[in-house]
């Protein structure tokens, strides 16, 4: 089974930056990854994803401002987040599917089959 655990959240103030990190399970392989987010009685959004391709997709309200990355000799996917601000609060989850290359809908929660625990990102004015 894979799974997924994410780490680095926290709280900090607007304009501030934070780095999440997502660790997958050792071995695991054919694998494209994202990023979502949720508030209680809010949907959730897909932040950023990553195809195994290295192609890379980004939600209009953080391009420019947040990085998806991976480290594959550390099993491991990043958020950079930059220029924080409140509407970045959120619970943000670690999710992936097995795919070849990379998938189409890419920040669409229905296309994902594995999920993190999540981590809690606060953001103050």
């Amino acid at each position: 089974a894979v799974q997924l655990v994410e780490s680095g959240g926290g709280s900090v103030q607007a304009g501030g930056s934070l780095r999440l990190s997502c660790a997958v399970s050792p071995g695991t392989t054919y694998l494209c990854m994202a990023w979502f987010r949720q508030t209680p009685g809010k949907e959730r959004e897909g932040v950023a994803a990553m195809g195994r391709d290295g192609t890379t997709n980004y939600s209009d309200s953080v391009k420019g401002r947040f990085s998806i990355s991976e480290d594959s000799a550390k099993n491991t996917l990043y958020l950079q987040m930059n220029n924080l601000n409140p509407e970045d609060t959120a619970v943000y989850y670690c999710a992936s599917v097995f795919c070849a290359f990379s998938v189409q809908g890419a920040l669409l929660g229905r296309v994902y089959k594995h999920w993190g625990q999540g981590t809690q990102v606060t953001v103050s004015s």
